[in-house]
């Protein structure tokens, strides 16, 4: 062991594991894709006979999807992961 001041070396400190949150938002970064309002999106487990929905708007893990055929006022609350682009 050396002591401040000494021509000794110094030992490194064991590095520690990151915190159980910074891997998590880590690893959410990673598994969630950048959706933005108006562009098409497809359901996680959707049929291919089934057109893409539109995406409204997304908060808070949520988000807001339509088809085109539906009327205005009908949309669709689903969370963030089951979505992905449909291009």
């Amino acid at each position: 062991m050396a002591f401040p001041g000494s021509t000794g070396s110094l030992q490194a400190a064991p590095q520690t594991q990151s915190s159980p949150s910074r891997t998590h938002h880590r690893q959410a970064a990673e598994v969630l894709e950048l959706l933005r309002p108006g562009t098409f999106v497809r359901l996680s487990d959707q049929p291919n006979d089934l057109p893409p929905f539109e995406l409204l708007h997304c908060r808070g893990g949520r988000c807001w999807i339509r088809q085109q055929a539906w009327g205005e006022l009908i949309q669709l609350e689903v969370p963030h992961r089951q979505l992905s682009s449909a291009a």
